[in-house]
């Protein structure tokens, strides 16, 4: 059987702008949180007071683009750095109540979002699309550098 040729590349990036456009028109605009900062609140709600290093390796980002995150983070009152009482040079992380509210205004609109994308599809094709979309940072992983905290240009 002959395998229809799809432009998963194309269409992937054609997918992601469309959600990046939705979630800036509709998903609280340049109040809401972006997906990288989503994720971090996220994170936290679930491990508030987590390293640095946890919240990182957690969204799979090195740490120069962590510290950024929590950089823009806490200038935003969505988030508190403090040092670790046993090991001083580690930064542990801490959600504000700002913050919370941001990232359950957040997640309320990806419920929303989520919704309008899962229309039409029942639940069996909707797990193979979440198995599939899951498997591709494993896919693309990148031994070497990056997995020792590096990033590659």
């Amino acid at each position: 059987m002959k395998q229809k040729k799809t432009r998963l590349v194309f269409l992937l990036n054609i997918a992601y702008r469309a959600v990046d456009r939705w979630l800036e028109n509709e998903g609280g605009g340049a109040s809401a949180l972006s997906a990288a900062q989503a994720g971090t609140m996220f994170y936290l709600a679930e491990n508030d007071g987590a390293l640095t290093g946890d919240v990182a390796a957690a969204l799979n980002i090195g740490a120069p683009a962590m510290s950024g995150l929590a950089n823009r983070l806490e200038q935003a009152g969505f988030l508190t750095r403090q040092r670790d009482e046993e090991d001083g040079r580690a930064i542990r992380l801490y959600q504000t109540d700002e913050g919370r509210l941001a990232a359950q205004r957040t997640k309320s609109a990806l419920t929303a979002l989520n919704f309008q994308l899962t229309d039409g599809f029942n639940e069996q094709e909707m797990e193979v699309v979440g198995r599939w979309l899951e498997a591709l940072p494993k896919k693309l992983a990148i031994e070497g550098p990056r997995s020792s905290g590096q990033r590659l240009n």
